[in-house]
């Protein structure tokens, strides 16, 4: 993260932005997220970039975070509250509001993302500029990005083959993750993941779809007892996010002040926040193996082929659908594709 920092403030001096005497504060930016300040998003990109965009802007811009909702509200509302001004801006995802961000979704499609968060980010911001601006225009996008490879985590069973799917109940966060596990043979539960883990602890799901990085902070190695890897070179499903502001709250803000929020955003913030993510990964997987939970990895190349068949429907299915909607939909998941190798080096 210092790299990066270090980056950016060699961006603003070139800029002309530069450090000095603190003047008066001029704004205040209240920016809202859904989980724990200890998850990795928060902890490894938001609060930092809180801190730079102060630092950029000599003092003149205060960022407060408000982690778990304090402000109120519920995860699928935030990005509502971004466009409303209830929030300055916030960590949204528009897969929580099924089936109205549909351009989002190409992300999410069943092994499109690869294993390295911040790679795929990377791809991500760049699709966004051709395909999804519009989308979502009614906020400032700051950034895009994507977690890690997605694990099945069970309770009291155990996933190996196609055919251990049948019949669980498995937390989804998205349309298209709901999709995919209900083709696989489970029954999908929508819910955003705060709610995962009470879920599973009053067996309401025998488990769910989550990458490593939120385990610890939801304390889920503690509820679950299988952890299933999908192998391969591109993950079972994703999830996208967004890092935003309330657009009229932008405007406002003078050219100095502008700039120094642009600076922070973009490809730049993309990258960050999609590193942010592999970030948490690698620790919160050996906080899980070293418990007496299992952890399985699928990598039979045979039994990888069937995991990806069934991915393969589904990302028919999502073209056929939305080509009759009038999106160019093949055209949008060649370039996802495209990207992602692009960046996946």
């Amino acid at each position: 993260m210092k790299s990066y920092l270090k980056a950016a403030a060699v961006g603003l001096l070139a800029l002309g932005v530069t450090a000095g005497t603190a003047v008066a504060q001029d704004v205040t930016l209240r920016m809202q997220h859904f989980v724990s300040n200890r998850a990795s998003v928060p902890a490894y990109f938001i609060l930092p970039w809180a801190r730079a965009v102060e630092a950029g802007s000599r003092g003149r811009i205060k960022v407060e975070i408000y982690p778990s909702m304090q402000l109120g509200g519920s995860p699928p509302s935030l990005y509502d509250q971004i466009r409303d001004g209830v929030v300055d801006g916030g960590w949204a995802i528009p897969g929580y509001t099924p089936g109205r961000f549909p351009a989002a979704e190409v992300f999410e499609l069943p092994f499109m993302a690869s294993l390295d968060g911040e790679a795929t980010s990377r791809a991500l911001w760049e699709f966004y500029e051709q395909y999804m601006a519009e989308e979502l225009g009614e906020v400032k996008v700051l950034g895009m990005h994507v977690h890690g490879p997605g694990i099945i985590h069970v309770r009291d069973r155990r996933v190996e083959r196609l055919e251990d799917m049948e019949g669980l109940k498995l937390r989804a966060p998205t349309r298209i993750a709901s999709a995919l596990l209900e083709e696989l043979g489970a029954a999908p539960v929508g819910m955003p993941v705060p709610a995962f883990p009470e879920a599973l602890s009053k067996g309401v799901v025998d488990g769910g779809v989550i990458p490593w990085e939120i385990v610890p902070p939801l304390k889920v190695h503690e509820l679950a007892t299988s952890h299933t890897v999908i192998g391969g070179d591109r993950a079972l499903y994703n999830t996208v996010f967004i890092w935003g502001m309330n657009r009229d709250t932008y405007d406002s803000l003078d050219p100095e002040l502008k700039t120094v929020i642009d600076h922070f955003s973009g490809m730049f913030a993309s990258a960050w926040a999609g590193r942010a993510m592999d970030s948490g990964d690698g620790p919160a997987e050996a906080l899980v193996r070293a418990t007496d939970n299992e952890i399985i990895e699928i990598t039979d190349e045979a039994e990888l082929a069937r995991w990806r068949e069934v991915g393969e429907r589904i990302t028919a299915q999502w073209i056929e659908e939305r080509t009759a909607e009038g999106m160019p939909a093949a055209e949008m998941v060649e370039a996802a594709r495209a990207l992602v190798a692009k960046y996946d080096n």
